[in-house]
C-alpha cells in the first residue's frame, strides 16, 4: 500500500488549474524557493498520512458530488511522493479525470533524478508545470504559474496552450468560511490555511 503525506486538500476548487477540480498539496519540499507561497508545506514532517487508495476514493467522491473534471497535485513537492501519487493518478485518470502536476523541478532535473514512481505518475498526467518559483521574474500573464521560467508541458491531448490565458490571466483567490468561523484561502498567491 502506497502512503502519502498530505499538507492539505480541497474536494473542489476553480483556481488551481483548468476547470473545477480537486487539489492536493503534499508536505515536504527541498527546493526552498525564495517567496514560496506555501512555506508551511516545506518541512519534512508528518501532517496527514493517508493511503493512495483512500485519497483516490475521496477524489472520485468529489467527482460525484461536485462534478469536477480533474485533480491538481501541488506542494510542497509532489514528485517527492510520486510513488503514491502515481497510484492516485492511475485510479482517477482511469475514471476519466484529468491530472495536473506542479513541480519545482525542471524536466532535466526530473530525468536526472529518476525518483521512484515518477514514470507512472507522468504516464497518467495530462499537464505538467515545471520549474522553481523565481520571485525576480514574476509572471502576471499566464494562469496558475508564479514566474516566467515555469513551463506548461502537455503530456496528453486533453489540454493545449489556450488554457494558459483562458478565462483570466490574473491572480484569483477563493475564500472559504467554515461552520466554526475559520477563514481559509487558496489560489495565487496563497494556499489553504
Amino acid at each position: 500500500m502506497e502512503l502519502l503525506n498530505l499538507a492539505a486538500w480541497l474536494p473542489c476548487t476553480e483556481v488551481e488549474g483548468p476547470g473545477r477540480r480537486a487539489a492536493i498539496w503534499l508536505q515536504g519540499c527541498d527546493k526552498r524557493c525564495v517567496g514560496c507561497c506555501n512555506p508551511e508545506f516545506l518541512k519534512f514532517v508528518e501532517r496527514n498520512i493517508v493511503s493512495a487508495e483512500s485519497i483516490a476514493q475521496d477524489i472520485l467522491d468529489a467527482k460525484r458530488n461536485y462534478d469536477i473534471e480533474g485533480v491538481t497535485f501541488l506542494g510542497g513537492e509532489p514528485l517527492l511522493q510520486a510513488k503514491g501519487l502515481g497510484r492516485v493518478a492511475e485510479i482517477v485518470s482511469d475514471a476519466g479525470l484529468s491530472v495536473v502536476v506542479f513541480t519545482g523541478y525542471t524536466v532535466a532535473e526530473i530525468e536526472a533524478m529518476q525518483l521512484p514512481g515518477v514514470d507512472r505518475l507522468l504516464r497518467h498526467t495530462d499537464l505538467l508545470v515545471d520549474g522553481p518559483y523565481d520571485a525576480k521574474n514574476p509572471d502576471g500573464f499566464r494562469n496558475w504559474v508564479g514566474s516566467t521560467n515555469q513551463n506548461f508541458i502537455y503530456l496528453s491531448e486533453r489540454y493545449d496552450q489556450t488554457i494558459e490565458h483562458a478565462h483570466h490571466a490574473s491572480r484569483e483567490i477563493e475564500w472559504r468560511i467554515s461552520a466554526d468561523g475559520r477563514i481559509s484561502a487558496n489560489g495565487w498567491p496563497c494556499t489553504v490555511r
